[in-house]
């Protein structure tokens, strides 16, 4: 018979005081007996992702839409390369693997189908009841909408993992008083450090912009100072991996400096005691001026590019018509969102439906929801 008590005790040996300990749990809302040889974060992990959800994200483009190639990255390999970078930070501090890969596995679950215009349109659709946020949605999939259980609707998750998810739903909220977990703000920070350089990555590669364009920018003249300083000069393919490669380790270098240090003050101290004290991990003043730049640069000149534009309004249009056909005949919804519709608002159950969709099966079902004038749409 295995002791799981042994897990316990290599957390002990292995993390620091302030990492999120297996024996400190809160449990799961639906109470279940303990695995033998799992903790209860790495069961979250594999729930995650064994989930459909989960499954669904490789048919998610993460930012471009339409046929621009498929080199881009979908919201799954976005997602594994979020768990990468997370669980390699959490490593080097000490902080519990686990409940950050199962964080980072869950973090864009709740994405709708066409990159960020179709979060945009689901939420001007669902003004009446309050908008729509990605965050938000991976709890109601998590907890209600998977069905994978017969004794419980959801996951059931434990409840840090979901109290982690439910902090990135109230950004606003968390951004004072208290801070989150530490492997919490690892996901958001290796999310952030992961989208920015892999969107340089797909945009160079679909002739967005220019390695040249982008050396205007201070973090990438300084990443590409240091792949042109290692491997000399290098044909651009090359260049342009190398230099997504250098953006990465620059920024996750430079966090693990600054939270070595924050952290040092609280050594014997536990995880309570950190959000209590509101420890926030950040990069140093120039990284983090360097990152702004490159992000407004980013939302101008590639998400807002001449080629991406009419691209985002007729996915825009297909999704708001869908959204609308199905709200004047609520009958088209498949049978387990009918039912329930009975005790939620049409306008959220609608938006559930759309956005559990990956941007190809929205496109089928738009077709038979305007095209077609009776019968039930497929279920995702």
């Amino acid at each position: 018979m295995i002791d799981l008590r042994r897990y316990a005790d290599c957390e002990h040996l292995l993390l620091a005081s302030y990492a999120a300990h297996s024996r400190d749990t809160g449990g799961r809302v639906h109470s279940e007996p303990s695995h033998p040889y799992r903790g209860p974060f790495a069961r979250d992990r594999d729930r995650i992702l064994h989930s459909s959800a989960f499954r669904r994200l490789s048919g998610k483009m993460q930012v471009f839409t339409g046929e621009m190639g498929i080199y881009h990255r979908t919201r799954l390999t976005h997602t594994f390369e979020v768990a990468s970078v997370a669980r390699t930070m959490a490593r080097v501090l000490r902080l519990n693997e686990d409940l950050t890969e199962a964080l980072a596995l869950m973090h864009d679950i709740g994405h709708p189908p066409y990159g960020h215009c179709g979060e945009d349109i689901l939420s001007h659709c669902m003004q009446s009841v309050g908008g729509f946020s990605h965050n938000g949605f991976a709890l109601v999939i998590v907890e209600q909408l998977e069905q994978r259980y017969a004794s419980f609707p959801g996951l059931n998750l434990s409840r840090e993992t979901l109290a982690g998810q439910d902090v990135r739903a109230h950004k606003a909220e968390a951004a004072v008083g208290r801070s989150p977990m530490l492997e919490v703000q690892l996901v958001d920070a290796a999310d952030s450090i992961a989208y920015d350089a892999h969107d340089v990555d797909d945009a160079i590669q679909m002739g967005l912009l220019s390695i040249e364009e982008l050396s205007e920018l201070a973090v990438i003249r300084r990443a590409l100072e240091r792949t042109r300083g290692r491997h000399g000069l290098l044909p651009k393919s090359q260049l342009r991996q190398l230099l997504v490669h250098e953006l990465i380790d620059l920024q996750v270098s430079d966090l693990l400096e600054q939270a070595v240090e924050a952290l040092r003050p609280f050594e014997g101290h536990d995880t309570l005691s950190v959000s209590e004290a509101g420890l926030r991990l950040s990069h140093s003043d120039t990284v983090g001026r360097e990152r702004s730049e490159l992000e407004s640069f980013l939302f101008n000149a590639v998400y807002r590019h001449e080629r991406l534009i009419p691209v985002r309004k007729a996915a825009s249009d297909r999704l708001e018509n869908m959204f609308q056909a199905l709200l004047n005949t609520p009958s088209r919804l498949p049978l387990r969102f009918r039912q329930r519709a009975e005790s939620h608002p049409l306008e959220s159950v609608v938006g559930e439906y759309i956005a559990g969709m990956t941007d190809t099966f929205c496109d089928t079902q738009y077709r038979y929801a305007v095209e077609s004038s009776s019968g039930p749409l497929a279920d995702w």
